[in-house]
Parts: C-alpha cells; sequence; structure tokens
C-alpha cells in the first residue's frame, strides 16, 4: 500500500523519479509486520527536532526490536547504524568503544545485505563522520549515497555537518540551503541550521530558524528551549523565562533541564528548579549513564548560588562519584571530561581539575573539529575562573569570544559578553579589570 501512495504522490507532484528511487519505493523492506513497526516506530524518533538522550534511546530501542525480529532487514540496519552514529557524535547515547563498534557492525551488516542499498553508505558515511572523524572518507560515501538516493534530503544535509565540522561555514550552509531546497519542512535539518547560526553567533538568524520549526511543530519542547538558550546568550533573561517557565521535560531530556538550570543559574533565582532536580536525581536512570552525574552537578551548581554550600559540596561529591567511572570507557568525551573538571574545581582540587581539562584539549581540536574544537578551551576557562587564575581564564576568554563554536554549559551557546555578566561561575575574576572590558562588549567579538 505504501508503494502505491509513494508512485501516486510522484505522479502528481509530476516528480521524476530514477530507476533506483522507483526500486527502492517498490521494493519490500521486511516480511515481517512487527519488524517493520518497530522501524517505524525507530524512525519517528530519529525523525524528531532534537537528537535529545530521550529521542535516542527510543530510536535506539525500536531499531535494534527490528532487526532482532528480521535479522535481513537492511533498512533497519542502516537506520540503527545511523541513529547511533548520531547518539556517539552528540554523546548523547554514551559514546562507548563498545557502541562504535555496534555502528560499524550494523552498517556493514546493511551493505552486505543489501550492496546497491543508498542508506547503507548513507550509514557508513556517519561510521565515518560520526566515531572516527574521518571526513574525506565520510564525504566519499555520502556521495555514493547521493547517486543512489538523489533526491534524499538528507544527503545535503549531512555534507553540510562535514563542511561545518571542518570550518568551511558557507559550504556548510550551500549544503543546507540544498536540503532544505529538497524538504523544507525536516525540522531536525532546520534546527541543525539554527545551531550553525548560533555557533556563528547571528542569533536573530537563529531565532528566525526555530521559529520556522515551530511553525511545523508547535510547542516542541526542545526548540522551544534551544530558543530560550539563544535569548540567554543575548542576555534577554525575561524572554527566555517566560518560554521554558511552561515546560516540564523528563530526565532524559537533560538538555531542556539543563537550559532551566542555567536560567535559574543567570537570573540568581534557583529555588523553582532544585526541587524537580533532586527529584530526578534521586531515582538515576541507568541509560542515561554519566549524565545523571552531569544533572547532580548542576544540582550543586544551584545550590551554591543560593548560599547552601554544604548541600553543594555534598552534591558535587556525589556527582564526582558518579562521573568518575564513565572516564575509562568513555576516554574522549569531552561533556563528561568537562562535567568532572567542573565538578573538581568546585571541590577545590583545580589540580585534577586542571589535569582533565588538559584531557578534554587533547581529545577535542578546533583542527578536527571547528564546530566542538573550542569546547575545550571553554573548559579550561571556566575551571581557571573557579579557581580565581585570572591570567589564565582571560586570554581564553578572549580567544573564546574571536571564535565560532558550540559552548560547553546549558544550551551549547558560544559564550557572549551578556553571559560572562551573568554567568556565577566567572564571579571569582569578576572584578578583574580585562574580564569586565571582556564583559562589557568593548573588544570585538566574531
Amino acid at each position: 500500500v505504501e508503494s502505491d501512495v509513494a508512485k501516486a504522490i510522484a505522479d502528481q507532484l509530476r516528480v521524476k523519479l530514477t530507476g533506483q528511487e522507483e526500486r527502492v519505493i517498490t521494493a519490500k523492506p521486511t516480511d515481517s509486520p512487527e519488524a517493520y513497526d518497530a522501524y517505524l516506530r525507530g524512525l519517528a524518533y530519529n525523525l524528531k527536532t532534537s537528537a535529545t538522550p530521550t529521542n535516542l534511546i527510543a530510536a535506539q530501542k525500536y531499531l535494534r526490536e527490528a532487526v532482532r525480529l528480521d535479522p535481513k532487514f537492511a533498512l533497519a540496519w542502516a537506520m540503527l547504524a545511523y541513529a547511533e552514529a548520531t547518539g556517539y557524535i552528540t554523546q548523547n547515547l554514551q559514546p562507548t568503544v563498545a557502541l562504535r563498534e555496534e555502528i560499524r557492525q550494523a552498517a556493514e551488516t546493511a551493505a552486505n545485505l543489501q550492496p546497491n542499498l543508498g542508506e547503507a553508505a548513507f550509514a557508513k558515511a556517519h561510521y565515518y563522520y560520526s566515531c572516527l572523524k574521518d571526513y574525506d572518507t565520510a564525504e566519499r560515501y555520502f556521495e555514493q549515497a547521493r547517486r543512489l538516493l538523489p533526491n534524499n534530503s538528507q544527503i545535503p544535509e549531512s555534507l553540510a555537518y562535514v563542511a561545518r565540522r571542518r570550518g568551511q561555514w558557507d559550504q556548510s550552509e550551500a549544503y543546507f540551503n540544498e536540503a532544505e531546497r529538497l524538504d523544507p519542512r525536516n525540522v531536525s535539518m532546520l534546527a541543525q541550521r539554527g545551531l550553525s547560526y548560533v555557533s556563528l553567533r547571528r542569533f536573530p538568524e537563529a531565532l528566525r530558524k526555530y521559529d520556522q520549526v515551530l511553525n511545523i511543530t508547535p510547542d516542541d519542547v526542545d526548540t522551544i528551549s534551544q530558543k530560550a538558550a539563544v535569548l540567554q546568550a543575548q542576555g534577554d533573561l525575561a524572554q527566555a523565562g517566560a518560554l521554558l517557565a511552561p515546560l516540564v521535560p523528563p530526565a532524559d531530556d537533560s538538555p531542556t533541564l539543563e537550559i532551566q538550570a542555567y536560567q535559574a543559574i543567570l537570573e540568581r533565582r534557583p529555588e523553582p528548579i532544585i526541587a524537580r532536580l533532586k527529584e530526578l536525581v534521586a531515582k538515576p536512570d541507568p541509560a542515561l549513564g554519566y549524565i545523571n552525574g552531569e544533572l547532580r552537578f548542576y544540582l550543586g551548581w544551584i545550590q551554591q548560588v543560593t548560599g547552601d554550600h554544604a548541600a553543594a559540596e555534598a552534591s558535587w561529591r556525589q556527582a564526582r562519584t558518579e562521573l568518575e567511572p564513565f572516564v575509562k570507557d568513555q576516554p574522549e568525551n569531552t561533556q563528561l571530561l568537562g562535567d568532572l573538571a567542573f565538578t573538581y574545581a568546585n571541590l577545590g582540587d583545580k589540580a585534577a581539575a586542571m589535569a582533565v581539562a588538559d584531557r578534554a584539549m587533547a581529545a577535542g581540536t578546533p583542527e578536527k573539529d571547528a564546530l566542538y574544537g573550542h569546547f575545550p578551551l571553554e573548559i579550561v576557562t571556566r575551571v581557571a575562573a573557579v579557581a580565581g587564575d585570572s591570567d589564565r581564564a582571560i586570554p581564553a576568554l578572549q580567544k573564546l569570544l574571536s571564535v565560532s563554536y558550540s559552548g560547553a554549559i546549558g544550551g551549547g551557546t558560544p559564550l557572549t559578553p551578556a553571559l560572562l555578566r551573568l554567568d556565577s561561575m566567572f564571579d571569582p575574576i569578576r572584578n578583574d579589570p580585562r574580564f569586565e572590558k571582556l564583559a562589557s562588549g568593548a573588544e570585538r567579538m566574531k
């Protein structure tokens, strides 16, 4: 039935299908209705606006079920590899060596089952892009996938990601334009365009892109929270707070929770979120892995802002206990390393904090990754600020304010003068005239 509908739509729209696309439409991907149902459920989560732990864990669950029910379901193997690769690179699934190997095997299985399946080439491309940061090989597989699926918007979208990681921002935008022409209602792609604008500090354009997403999916919690994060970076806490106040995200939507927590910290009015975070960390979800410790770090930070230093120290000690075991299996997880470095710093262990921050610097560099490569420098900067080390923090801040990147706290916005003025982590160096100049915006910001 779906094949007939797809062909009828193509006829009505006068879309000329290639021979390969017509074969894809008419082919029956599996003989198991149960496997196909699980695949569709996984696909639905994979097409959500944001690659949050909520969506990725659910996509992984259903796609694993699909290939369990039909081990010869090549399309499901390809989609599983893609979903897990997204989780690996975003660090919203636990980015372990075991997960990386599962991604490789899923992509290989899809290719072995159907060598001419465009989605299999697409999955292999994402393995090289997400897991190995081998952008040249990834690009070759994306181009192979494009030849098999010439009208698939996810291929130019993915090439936009590759260009972005290489620091080729104009080329990335050109690929995004191509992807949007092919599928103007692809909310995941539109949200990623918003992320690019945020990283470039083109905040008005980011807000317009998020509004475009909300016109398609009204009340989408992840998009609303990302919009609030942009407003935070601009210093507009009133509008950001108005957007965030009605949201009640679950524990596995940690990005929204952390944006709400950051809002409370920036406002220095953290009481409303404390009870929610306490409730969530009291019943940690094992599937979230290190993210449970991350939420507990935020709880400690908020308790510190309220002046309850004893409670903050207790939370940070527990966060340290929860975070440390994950480092062995996730040695290049810069988000985890950042959480641990901030925790050590706030517990007064500057040496341990700097050692972990330096480890993050080695794991991710701008040469490897222009989007997140300056993320570790923000970790170093914040650790130095907490320790009161202005001489190390301020040159790093000058660098961060001059480059495009995705940030280490809250909604991943890069640092701005407004955030420097509001963020309590910079209080120990706030009276340094050099910091005051940066926070005033007197120095040119990229």
